[in-house]
């Protein structure tokens, strides 16, 4: 395969896995943890777990995908794009990946043991973290895109 099609590809894989995971973390911030306070206290910790298997299998995938190809991109820049550009991309997944190991595996740990409203409203507010970054990454992957596609062919 040409060159050229692979960064196609890199780029639009990039972009894709990030934008499944801006929308996954957006419906995360404003409708599913929200509604974490309407779960009962006896099910939360079998509700928790099950969240958390159920979650994690959809965003794995797609995280590990979002990392490997945001590494590439920095590595070797498409053409025309400002070497800064993809090394921030990789900075904000770095970034996304320490707040949910830090903060939002913590939390939800905790909370599989019991429901805990100061916990879950830590979730909350440390999640806009993560929500705010993956928003920039997305914003960030349509800038990459613009540029690249207006810059001269090598």
């Amino acid at each position: 395969m040409e060159t050229d099609n692979i960064m196609k590809y890199l780029i639009l894989v990039n972009t894709a896995a990030t934008w499944v995971m801006v929308g996954v973390i957006w419906v995360m911030q404003v409708v599913h943890y929200p509604l974490f306070a309407n779960v009962g206290t006896a099910e939360f910790p079998a509700y928790e777990l099950s969240h958390m298997m159920r979650i994690s299998t959809l965003v794995i995938p797609v995280m590990l995908v979002e990392a490997s190809t945001a590494f590439m991109l920095a590595l070797t820049p498409p053409t025309g794009v400002p070497p800064t550009l993809p090394w921030i991309g990789l900075g904000l997944v770095v970034f996304i990946w320490g707040a949910t190991f830090f903060f939002q595996d913590v939390q939800h740990s905790t909370l599989a043991r019991g429901f805990d409203p100061d916990v879950l409203a830590a979730l909350l507010q440390s999640n806009w973290l993560r929500t705010i970054a993956w928003t920039i990454r997305g914003l960030l992957t349509l800038g990459i895109i613009s540029v690249w596609m207006r810059a001269p062919a090598a």
